[in-house]
């Protein structure tokens, strides 16, 4: 059985970069056509899709946050990482990875195969 469990810190200062961890246990993050994404969900306000990285290695990021993200992954250690630098207090979010096998780019649950429960991120001076 699949998990995905994020981690990192969770409290940074403004402008700060911000870093977490998505590992993933129990199967390959390099299972063919798996495509594997960040969502954040601010408090009081729905899931946002931030972006992807797809089964060949390619990214594609929410268009409103591509300047301050990348996404990455080691096959290696099974993980898949999520940067995002010059942290704002609207940043404040519970941050989840989930996986898919397809690229769907989109904040809709249910078309994700796998979930992590999520790391608390408050950005905060």
């Amino acid at each position: 059985q699949v998990q995905l469990q994020e981690s990192g810190p969770g409290l940074l200062k403004p402008s700060q970069t911000l870093s977490l961890t998505c590992t993933v246990s129990g199967g390959s993050i390099t299972l063919t056509f798996y495509a594997w994404t960040w969502i954040r969900q601010p408090p009081g306000e729905g899931l946002e899709w931030m972006g992807i990285i797809r089964s060949d290695g390619s990214t594609y990021y929410s268009p409103s946050l591509k300047s301050r993200t990348s996404i990455s992954r080691d096959n290696a250690k099974n993980t898949v990482y999520l940067q995002m630098n010059t942290l704002k207090p609207e940043d404040t979010a519970v941050y989840y990875c989930a996986g898919a096998n397809t690229d769907y780019s989109g904040s809709d649950q249910d078309k994700y195969d796998y979930w992590g429960q999520g790391t608390q991120v408050t950005v905060s001076s």
